[in-house]
């Protein structure tokens, strides 16, 4: 079923009539290359350089969000390498009836799914005071309950190859809540519980189940919630935004081979703004 064969992984053993740099170079492959990866909320900001990061390590990918015009424009900013392919399917994941069918639709386009990238927009701004009873459930619906659809679809096929990656994209909020975000908050500290207790189910299935945490990168999301977000370069201690290119690497190498021991784990990645030693 699907296009693209399972992945096989060959072994790399010294031969002396080869240069060393042979050697370094493979060394810092990914081995994640012909791999199956669903990529959610990635038209634009980390979503889609996490994309980016997979298919420039060979992997198979289809991304997908609400807009099909902002899809088109995200695959012509995407550059896949080693015959690698990649393709778009329109979904709203706060929906649980297109969460499966989304599912359904990459599991055809891919053959498997290998890799669940798990992202979404998060929900608007506001205070305890501010924020209806009902805009809880949209942002549970959008930032929690997303990803256990998502993982109660690939879940599964997974176990079943004996292989996988979950890394869900969450927030350093969950870490240190922010002001006038309650609903971002909210949801993602829940998603984390979710992911933790789902990594010690699974780890034995040869799954891994990790979430990042970003900080301030600087994407649509950021600009939208503050007027000058390079402004705020002046409170991280490294001195400057996040690069959402530099974040996709990170994801990329949490999906790899190399990173098959990670698991259960919640990474900041903030440029230290964070003061809590966890």
């Amino acid at each position: 079923r699907g296009r693209h064969p399972t992945h096989g992984s060959a072994s790399l053993s010294f031969d002396p009539e080869r240069p060393l740099d042979f050697f370094y170079t493979r060394a810092m492959e990914l081995g994640i290359s012909g791999r199956r990866a669903l990529v959610t909320g990635a038209s634009s900001g980390l979503g889609l350089a996490t994309a980016r990061a997979l298919v420039a390590q060979g992997v198979h990918v289809v991304i997908a969000a609400r807009s099909s015009d902002k899809l088109a424009s995200a695959l012509t900013t995407c550059t896949p390498t080693r015959g690698a392919t990649i393709s778009s399917l329109v979904a709203d994941v706060s929906d649980p009836d297109q969460v499966l069918q989304l599912v359904e639709q990459a599991t055809e386009i891919l053959g498997s799914i290998d890799i669940l990238i798990a992202n979404a927009g998060g929900p608007p701004p506001g205070n305890f005071a501010s924020t209806p009873f009902a805009a809880y459930d949209v942002a549970l619906r959008l930032n929690l309950l997303s990803t256990v659809a998502m993982c109660q679809a690939v879940v599964p096929q997974m176990q079943q190859q004996k292989w996988g990656r979950i890394v869900a994209i969450t927030s350093s909020s969950v870490r240190e809540p922010i002001d006038r975000l309650i609903l971002s908050n909210t949801a993602r500290a829940g998603l984390t519980g979710f992911l933790k207790t789902l990594a010690r189910e699974v780890a034995g299935d040869g799954i891994t189940v990790n979430s990042l945490q970003p900080g301030l990168h600087l994407t649509d999301r950021l600009s939208s919630l503050y007027p000058d977000p390079q402004a705020l370069a002046s409170s991280i201690p490294s001195g400057h935004l996040g690069d959402p290119d530099d974040f996709g690497h990170v994801a990329a190498f949490i999906c790899s081979e190399h990173a098959k021991f990670i698991t259960g784990v919640a990474i900041p990645l903030d440029g230290g703004a964070l003061h809590g030693l966890q």
